[in-house]
């Protein structure tokens, strides 16, 4: 039992703070802890080594008198506190661990210090049912402990986590298909209350159900900004020299942190906007490291050692939440002090660690990552060029996700001055050949308040467009596989899945070159977008069937049904103007 486990020292303030505990303990009607409570508080009250130090600590007896009818959701999050101490350094001296049992199933997790003499204890059941634990620690007051609770079905809103479906696509743990529409706000999570909620509350109405967000803070353009608390003890002390923007070999000015222990605040804080973000629907793609830093602060340049425990620190408090995703880094070929041997350590640490098997990938500037290594689930790719996304279907058989194709926006940088016309051409470019874009925003105002880093307002005019396509490839029967042939000398792990049944080669009478994108879903749909291009007509042989034909206006949002039983050979006719796009769906 919990309180059985507590080496008989409690800190409690004498008076009447000890009769609200035995009030309370006697209303829970559990005599054997109050029993056990009593013959350890009528000690020395003035031994005030391990109990908590204020009455919000009267939670953990709660949880121990309701630990055999606790019940937790599928895919949800059971956790388990125990007092334990803070005398040294209880991130390293204390290590906790804890078995989960269920039926014949074995899952083993690592607990972590969250401040107030706390230790913590997560786990994500994956299945209903009754579920057991066991702790093993070299503390005392934690080694041994045991408990059980019940796992419910999920509710209807909770599909469980993320997974790679039929190998280039994504799906929830239930089979419900999950269609990635991302957008990037690095550190909307360390502006503050008050902007952080405006972007939480610009999120209800938009259509991003992944956001890309960081760890730690960053320092670049529009971000030279402070964070309200920071990973590690410590504290700024000499102010960030402006000049070495850019200069990614900056070192701090002085060390001003204790990187052998965390913040638990800053950590908190993390975590629950992960948990806003969850409860709004929206994966949570989290990045670890990233070279933005600039010698502000020096989290770039994180001690392997260091590295370590906060990669097992993140494992073990966050890997519980169902709508995590592991990114690595972004732009991990600008991190100087890494080698490749480093990045496949990390990756190889958190796949081993993650009981839950969370998605993993890593991103780039310049220079791909190898993404055919089986640690990665999936390719998280910066490029402009999204034509290419067949080529690396073909060459990774691997969900593509290009995250960062430029951003909306007017600041003074290429990667951020993109019409909207141009990011909603990139995105259905992408989508329609088989993979998956990412949204950004950088707006220029006077508050230097850019969605793409710090989140609040979204201004743009690519959202409603980007919105109307994610309605449409939701339709869509099954994940689609791009229309368009790779020049086929890099024919990849899995050839045969891009190998076109002889009707979807001749769809098109001139040829599957015919278009700007294209993708296909058996011989049952299939969808073609021709961006720039304004065709007055187009002419298709369409496979054994009834076909429903649609052209689409991309730009203005709009669906005209063209035929609605249509067979054999058929020319459609379209309004000689750009972004425009066909679905064909068989009807019968």
């Amino acid at each position: 039992m919990l309180l059985q486990s507590v080496e008989g020292r409690y800190l409690c303030p004498q008076g009447s703070f000890e009769d609200k505990i035995y009030m309370s303990l006697y209303a829970m009607s559990r005599n054997d802890i109050v029993a056990s409570f009593q013959m350890r508080v009528k000690g020395d009250f003035d031994d005030r080594a391990i109990f908590a130090r204020n009455s919000y600590n009267l939670q953990y007896f709660f949880q121990e008198a309701t630990t055999m009818t606790q019940t937790v959701e599928q895919w949800d999050v059971f956790e388990q506190a125990f007092l334990s101490s803070d005398a040294g350094n209880p991130d390293q001296d204390i290590s906790l661990e804890a078995q989960f049992t269920h039926q014949d199933r074995i899952f083993r997790v690592e607990g972590f210090y969250d401040g107030n003499a706390t230790h913590k204890i997560r786990f994500m059941p994956d299945q209903p049912g009754e579920w057991t634990f066991t702790t093993s620690s070299n503390h005392p007051a934690l080694n041994g402990q045991t408990g059980r609770f019940q796992c419910a079905p999920a509710k209807p809103n909770n599909h469980g986590p993320v997974r790679v479906a039929n190998q280039v696509h994504f799906a929830y743990a239930d089979g419900t298909p999950y269609i990635p529409v991302g957008t990037t706000c690095y550190v909307w999570n360390l502006q503050g209350d008050e902007l952080e909620e405006q972007t939480l509350a610009s999120l209800e109405n938009a259509p991003f159900n992944k956001m890309r967000m960081c760890v730690f803070p960053k320092r670049y353009r529009f971000n030279h900004n402070e964070p309200p608390c920071y990973p590690y003890p410590g504290e700024v002390t000499i102010p960030w020299d402006s000049a070495n923007l850019d200069n990614l070999r900056a070192l701090p000015a002085a060390p001003f942190w204790d990187f052998e222990r965390f913040n638990p605040v800053y950590f908190q804080h993390l975590e629950q906007r992960i948990r806003d973000l969850r409860d709004r629907g929206i994966e949570a793609d989290l990045i670890l490291f990233h070279p933005y830093d600039f010698g502000a602060w020096g989290f770039d340049r994180l001690p392997p050692a260091a590295r370590e425990r906060l990669l097992r620190h993140l494992v073990a408090r966050l890997s519980t939440f169902r709508n995590l995703w592991w990114s690595f880094a972004n732009e991990y070929d600008f991190v100087l002090d890494r080698s490749m041997e480093d990045w496949d350590h990390d990756m190889q640490l958190v796949q081993t660690l993650d009981p839950y098997n969370h998605l993993r990938s890593i991103h780039n500037c310049f220079t791909f990552y190898d993404h055919s290594k089986p640690w990665v689930t999936h390719c998280s790719i910066q490029h402009g060029h999204l034509d290419l996304v067949p080529v690396w279907l073909r060459q990774y058989a691997k969900p593509v996700v290009v995250d960062e194709c430029g951003y909306e926006g007017d600041i003074p940088l290429l990667w951020g001055d993109l019409s909207p016309e141009e990011l909603v051409t990139r995105f259905w470019i992408g989508f329609t050949s088989g993979g998956y874009v990412g949204h950004g925003e950088t707006y220029l105002n006077d508050r230097e308040e850019l969605w793409w880093s710090k989140g609040g307002k979204l201004v743009g005019q690519s959202t409603a467009r980007i919105a109307f396509l994610r309605e449409i490839i939701e339709q869509a029967p099954g994940g689609l596989l791009p229309l368009k042939q790779t020049d086929g000398t890099q024919p990849g792990p899995a050839p045969e899945l891009f190998d076109h049944p002889e009707v979807v080669r001749t769809l098109i009478p001139e040829g599957l070159w015919n278009m700007e994108a294209g993708g296909y879903y058996q011989t049952d749909y299939f969808l073609l977008y021709f961006g720039m291009h304004q065709p007055r007509l187009r002419n298709f042989n369409l496979p054994e069937g009834r076909f429903q034909i649609d052209v689409i206006d991309t730009w203005n949002m709009t669906i005209q049904h063209v035929a609605e039983r249509a067979h054999d050979k058929i020319c459609v006719d379209m309004p000689t103007q750009k972004y425009m796009a066909i679905r064909i769906q068989r009807v019968d």
